[in-house]
């Protein structure tokens, strides 16, 4: 069973995070997943989810799985109740999941019904294949990524910060190449594609 929360923005959805755990969020603990925005310049999305989620009364705790040791990957994916996977560079985050373990863990958990919360990179990984993002991510950050093969969570293709900058133009330049190749769903930093079971869902 499928339990999927994918954004762009997570600060501007919060309140349909709310309504779709529909459960007391207090004292739920996160495993929060900071590694795509490693190799980025801009990084405040990562300061503002953790704010939001600590607002909420989620007790957050961050793995960056490009420098935890496995066992540490392990425990702290395994003792949480959600998996948050931040916004940044999908190549590198993909090359990162790949390289230290955890696409594994966290596909097992996943398909045992753990919440997945994703921002922008951590939405577009769930996909089948990460290679429409080039229009927006740097491929060159990412020199060991042997594979674009994504998590294969879902079957449509996520394009988040569709009209909102400063993605707006890569998002609309990736939208007219693939769309008729993929099962593209664009969705606005106020958008959110909800998984529940087998059911997708944009609102």
């Amino acid at each position: 069973m499928l339990n999927l929360f994918l954004t762009s923005s997570f600060k501007d959805v919060v309140d349909l995070f709310r309504e779709f755990v529909a459960d007391d969020l207090k004292g739920r603990s996160l495993t929060f997943i900071p590694t795509a925005s490693i190799p980025e310049e801009i990084t405040h999305y990562v300061d503002t989810a953790i704010e939001a989620f600590e607002e909420l009364g989620v007790v957050v705790e961050e793995l960056d799985i490009s420098a935890a040791t496995s066992q540490e990957i392990k425990e702290k994916l395994e003792r949480n109740d959600y998996i948050y996977v931040s916004g940044g560079n999908t190549f590198y985050l993909l090359q990162e999941l790949r390289k230290s373990g955890a696409d594994k863990i966290i596909t097992d958990q996943v398909h045992s019904g753990k919440l997945y919360i994703g921002e922008s990179a951590g939405s577009i990984i769930t996909s089948p294949d990460i290679e429409y993002v080039k229009f927006m991510d740097d491929i060159g950050k990412a020199t060991a990524l042997k594979s674009f093969e994504g998590l294969n969570f879902i079957h449509v293709y996520p394009v988040p910060h569709y009209n909102n900058e400063p993605f707006k133009d890569a998002a609309s330049d990736l939208m007219a190449h693939y769309n008729s190749k993929l099962n593209l769903v664009p969705i606005s930093n106020t958008q959110v594609i909800q998984v529940h079971k087998n059911n997708i869902v944009v609102r």
